[in-house]
């Protein structure tokens, strides 16, 4: 089964892949943590503070990195696992920890994976939403707190469009409709309230959005004008309207409407790109974390630097990744067990090019990172 013209939720972050006849060689490569789970996939423990290729073939087509997990779509539409498992989040039916991947069941009709911490979403082409991992405040949408160690269908419906796993859950229909479950704290699930939700609620009646991302404690979103709206928790300013107060209900950030990509952070940093190619960060700023040349926190959304060939994004919990119009990759914030990929431990607070590549397509970044390249 060969995918194509699929939209992927990489631990929040939206990314279109590609939809020619031959698709180009995609391999898979990781950096970082890697203790204790081997949710580098490279069949060991040991951490890598440079990319490291996992195994030898050129038919990943995703990947999405979790807090201590990683899963990853091929090409031909299987799916597959690795590291921590303790909540049976790699849906091999087991808790057992893995350090190479591993294909969940036989079939061959996944295509949008997203996964934060210890839980999982995927949507498949014809619409089914699916659930499996930790399940403890209801993430799971199966309208109870039990864990599953396999994929389990949510509800009949078959109208899902695109998913987001933090510690929360959120997804699009078709129609637009945002929907979301789980843990409700800090009104994160944008609800008007702090309740849990163990089955999806709609967030308000609208039918306009476009792109989501969830983080630990808040959410993320563009609609389909172009504008940015957040909600949950917002102690370092990471919802981006000027202040530190939490909401439970989505607010628009600013009035402007050339937003086109977003990605919360597994802590408190929100990164996102505009339609004319520049890159915006906003909130906690340790380390260096937003990009800015400082550690300073914001509570608005600031320009880094003044390029406007941005194209992709991802935050890990204080490090973060970005791909350039050219395909080059860049990092920057906490370099802790490596995880700027740059061959050392020292933080960064401005973006450094990694390597000299200009074929990188895909990244997502949790507890560890993992991008596909050519």
């Amino acid at each position: 089964m060969q995918i194509t013209n699929v939209n992927f939720a990489l631990g929040g972050m939206n990314v279109q892949t590609w939809d020619p006849p031959n698709p180009p060689p995609r391999y898979l490569w990781s950096w970082g943590r890697n203790a204790y789970y081997g949710q580098l996939g490279l069949g060991d423990t040991a951490k890598r503070s440079s990319p490291v290729q996992v195994g030898a073939l050129p038919t990943w087509l995703n990947v999405a990195a979790g807090d201590g997990h990683s899963l990853a779509v091929k090409t031909d539409g299987t799916i597959w696992a690795w590291g921590n498992n303790n909540a049976g989040q790699l849906g091999l039916g087991n808790t057992t920890d893995l350090s190479s991947p591993v294909q969940i069941g036989s079939l061959t009709d996944w295509s949008n994976i997203s996964t934060r911490f210890y839980h999982n979403l995927a949507v498949k082409p014809n619409g089914t939403l699916w659930t499996w991992g930790r399940n403890d405040y209801g993430q799971l949408g199966l309208g109870d707190t039990n864990n599953r160690s396999s994929p389990v269908q949510v509800g009949a419906l078959t109208a899902w469009l695109t998913v987001a796993a933090g510690y929360h859950s959120m997804a699009i229909k078709t129609d637009g409709t945002l929907w979301s479950w789980g843990v409700g704290s800090f009104g994160r699930l944008g609800l008007s309230d702090a309740s849990n939700r163990s089955s999806p609620v709609q967030v308000g009646a609208l039918t306009t959005w476009s792109k989501i991302s969830a983080a630990e404690l808040y959410s993320l979103a563009i609609k389909t004008d172009g504008t940015l709206w957040s909600w949950g928790y917002n102690n370092a300013g990471q919802l981006g309207l000027g202040n530190t107060t939490n909401i439970s209900s989505p607010v628009q950030v600013g009035a402007l409407t050339n937003w086109s990509n977003i990605d919360a952070s597994k802590g408190a940093i929100s990164l996102a790109i505009k339609t004319d190619g520049t890159m915006w960060s906003w909130g906690q700023g340790l380390l260096g974390a937003l990009g800015l040349g400082n550690s300073t926190y914001y509570s608005s959304p600031k320009q880094i630097g003044a390029l406007t060939t941005w194209s992709k994004i991802a935050s890990g919990a204080r490090n973060n990744l970005a791909i350039k119009t050219d395909g080059t990759l860049w990092s920057w914030g906490d370099n802790q067990a490596g995880a700027l990929g740059l061959g050392n431990l020292t933080n960064r607070s401005s973006p450094v090019q990694i390597g000299d590549l200009t074929t990188w397509s895909t990244i997502t970044a949790g507890s560890h990172v993992m991008a596909i390249g050519q």
